[in-house]
């Protein structure tokens, strides 16, 4: 029957390194093996998965669509396995993704706290943006994800927290003298943001849109960095998410931050699974979540 995991594994491969010699060395296989190997898949589904050229080797449609599902399998069958023998949380590994506003300020304490709880559980984190952390945990290269619930529907999800919003003006902006500022002192500002991969940037046009403030996409940020080194230049007020602001921003001598006083100008931050994930393992780190949350002084959100 094809194709066999053995297969799926090669063909990922190849397509991870863009190379059949270097996919056959990672995969300990000769090439003529590895190539012999994807050319019966192909020839069994009568498609063509990759294209060879100068360039090196290309995936077609078709086989970027087999890569996907072949990623969810061997994901789902990797786990079957680490449930099988383990009996702790998610099968003793958590490949957990979040998103980079979040990732530096609220985990290395909830981390730590995790690791004294459950010692033998093995976490890997990557931070990534909203759409690449929906399409991770669609795809089965998550197990779990902390990001805004909104951009993640058919989930299973639980809310860890609210986030309020800050701003961060040139320290000779004519706002740079308050403690904070309401909808008023946005109408006619240039507003400053990340692209619209991100959740925050939804949230800083629907401000736009309230205060009458301006979003222009000449001023995206790639991160939240780079936002506040726009304000410092004058560009416009940069909106920042309460951890970074606090935690960070706050400290920057370039730019004066304070917070957002304005009705709904905060994001939701839940930890999300699978919709068919087995309930239960997910509780205690939701509850280490919340704690280290509430720890840093946010809302916390009880289940």
């Amino acid at each position: 029957m094809r194709p066999t995991l053995r297969q799926m594994q090669y063909i990922v491969a190849v397509h991870q390194l863009g190379s059949f010699g270097l996919a056959a060395e990672a995969m300990h296989v000769s090439q003529p093996s590895l190539s012999n190997q994807i050319a019966a898949v192909e020839a069994e589904l009568k498609i063509r998965l990759f294209e060879r050229g100068r360039g090196g080797v290309q995936t077609t449609a078709k086989g970027l669509e087999f890569i996907t599902r072949a990623r969810r399998i061997l994901a789902e069958v990797e786990t079957l396995r680490g449930v099988m023998q383990s009996d702790v949380a998610f099968g003793g590994r958590l490949r957990l993704g979040v998103l980079p506003s979040i990732g530096p300020y609220l985990l290395p304490q909830a981390m730590k706290a995790l690791h004294q709880e459950e010692p033998d559980l093995r976490v890997i984190v990557r931070e990534e943006n909203t759409l690449n952390l929906d399409e991770g945990i669609r795809n089965g290269r998550f197990d779990a994800i902390i990001s805004t619930p909104e951009d993640h529907p058919n989930t299973h999800q639980h809310p860890l927290f609210l986030e309020p919003l800050w701003v961060a003006v040139a320290r000779d902006h004519p706002l740079a003298r308050r403690d904070g500022i309401g909808p008023e002192q946005l109408q006619g500002q240039r507003l400053l943001t990340l692209d619209t991969g991100h959740r925050l940037a939804r949230i800083v046009y629907g401000i736009a849109g309230l205060s009458g403030g301006i979003v222009s996409d000449d001023y995206e940020g790639t991160s939240l960095d780079s936002i506040v080194l726009m304000a410092a230049t004058g560009a416009g007020i940069g909106i920042l998410p309460d951890l970074f602001a606090r935690r960070q921003a706050v400290h920057r001598s370039e730019v004066h931050v304070m917070p957002l006083r304005m009705q709904d100008a905060n994001r939701t931050i839940s930890l999300l699974l699978p919709r068919d994930h087995d309930k239960g393992p997910e509780q205690p780190l939701a509850t280490i979540l919340r704690r280290s949350a509430r720890e840093l002084t946010l809302q916390v959100i009880e289940s």
